[in-house]
């Protein structure tokens, strides 16, 4: 009974399920799976592509956009570059910051690598939710190959909350196929 029960939610979760896919050309496809209710919109660019991922449900305040571009050098061509130039984008944010420092953390990815660091809005803490002005952030950069790299930023009201968590899924769960 124990795996009928798995079984049914699992296939109800894949049919709540929602997805959108960036063509990137000769670079290959990029897909975004996400539970939940989300809508995503997708933008082709000459050089670039975007996805931006917002909720249908008005009470839900999180946010999160996907920008793809293909560097004519691969100049991440190691985790720990990756991480440093990461942190180092993140220090204007961090100084503002409840956690004054940027701390690169390692996105957990299927294909490439990625890192992201994450801050709290000092002037937001401990007051309710307001659309659209978001309490954590997460920014970061994902390295799918030499030509793919993807920014990433991810608003919410909570890393803990639901939303914020569907969301890095999404990101961790991206699909990248050349």
């Amino acid at each position: 009974m124990k795996k009928f029960l798995a079984l049914f939610l699992l296939t109800a979760a894949l049919l709540s399920a929602q997805s959108a896919t960036l063509n990137l050309g000769p670079h290959g496809r990029l897909t975004v799976f996400l539970p939940g209710d989300w809508k995503i919109d997708t933008s082709d660019f000459a050089n670039q592509g975007s996805i931006t991922i917002t909720p249908t449900n008005a009470e839900v305040n999180a946010s999160c956009t996907i920008a793809v571009s293909f560097p004519e050098t691969d100049r991440f061509d190691t985790k720990s570059r990756l991480k440093l130039r990461v942190e180092a984008d993140s220090h204007g944010a961090a100084s503002q910051s409840v956690e004054r420092k940027a701390i690169a953390r390692e996105f957990s990815l299927t294909t490439g690598y990625g890192f992201y660091c994450s801050f709290t809005d000092p002037d937001r803490v401990g007051k309710p939710a307001e659309p659209g002005n978001y309490k954590v952030m997460s920014v970061g950069k994902i390295r799918l190959s030499a030509e793919v790299l993807v920014d990433v930023a991810i608003m919410a009201d909570d890393f803990r909350g639901e939303a914020y968590q569907q969301l890095l899924g999404a990101i961790e769960g991206l699909e990248f196929k050349q």
